[in-house]
């Protein structure tokens, strides 16, 4: 008995730990939230993006009990977008969802990221629950493409590798999006590589945008690079252009170590809600 009680307390102190290691605020005042009233803060959006370092375990953690916390509130009204895969994918991805193909099978077909065990769990709870999941990236060939031969480059391609990409010419955001990738490149880097970058912003962005025009009610719910959508530039601009009255809000996950060496000014300017998560 004493064994059985012994187990019991370790499990729930360590669950106790782990749910300790991320902690969010509204980025207005930094005070603490709850992930329940930040889900329901977030519900009146149309689209929430939640941005993320893609080697950070915590912010993965974090963006699966948001999602859940936000199909409590939107019930079958929510949407899955995904920066981890890429449009042409969107066929195997579909097919798994609905149960026809295996999961090991998707994941060769989808190409999915190497640390898809990070994602898993997001995946696995839209299937279960019915939701969509968008494949919202383009191709990474193209991409590569425009960073070699620059964004023109894809007016040669055929009408059928054309159909994963958003209209042509794309969005390059110059302004302060543009400063901020070559203030993070110390200036260095051809035009090209900021085109592939802003390749992957225009298709995240016509993505979302092509969904959330078909399903109105339903709100995307977004995991990306937090350099895709900090300071609600990168993809946020791009989505937002497109589409001036869509209400969008972001979450950004920033590891302890980045966010103590940042002011509480410039955390808080970064979003609607910062989450700062710590190492397991």
């Amino acid at each position: 008995m004493q064994k059985i009680f012994i187990l019991i307390l370790s499990v729930c102190l360590s669950q106790l730990l782990f749910a300790q290691k991320f902690t969010a605020y509204r980025a207005g005042t930094m005070q603490p939230v709850s992930v329940t009233d930040m889900a329901n803060e977030l519900s009146t959006a149309q689209v929430v993006f939640v941005g993320e370092e893609h080697n950070d375990s915590m912010a993965h953690v974090l963006q699966h009990e948001l999602f859940k916390a936000l199909h409590q509130v939107k019930g079958s009204q929510l949407a899955l977008s995904m920066e981890m895969f890429e449009t042409d994918c969107q066929t195997p991805l579909n097919d798994y969802l609905q149960g026809f193909v295996t999961e090991a099978q998707m994941i060769k077909d989808a190409r999915a990221w190497g640390n898809y065990k990070d994602y898993r769990p997001l995946v696995e709870y839209a299937k279960e629950q019915s939701l969509a999941v968008i494949a919202a990236n383009a191709p990474r060939r193209y991409v590569n493409l425009v960073a070699r031969r620059g964004m023109q480059s894809l007016d040669s391609l055929s009408k059928e590798a054309k159909q994963w990409l958003p209209k042509l010419p794309y969005d390059t955001l110059d302004g302060a999006y543009a400063k901020k990738f070559w203030d993070m490149m110390a200036g260095h880097g051809r035009p090209s590589i900021y085109h592939s970058q802003s390749l992957w912003d225009a298709s995240m962005s016509y993505s979302i945008h092509q969904y959330q025009k078909k399903h109105k009610k339903e709100l995307v719910y977004h995991l990306c690079g937090r350099f895709h959508s900090d300071d609600k530039l990168g993809t946020v601009e791009q989505l937002q252009r497109r589409n001036k009255k869509l209400v969008i809000k972001n979450v950004t996950c920033i590891p302890k170590t980045i966010a103590d060496a940042m002011t509480k000014e410039a955390l808080a300017a970064i979003a609607d809600f910062v989450v700062i998560t710590e190492k397991e």
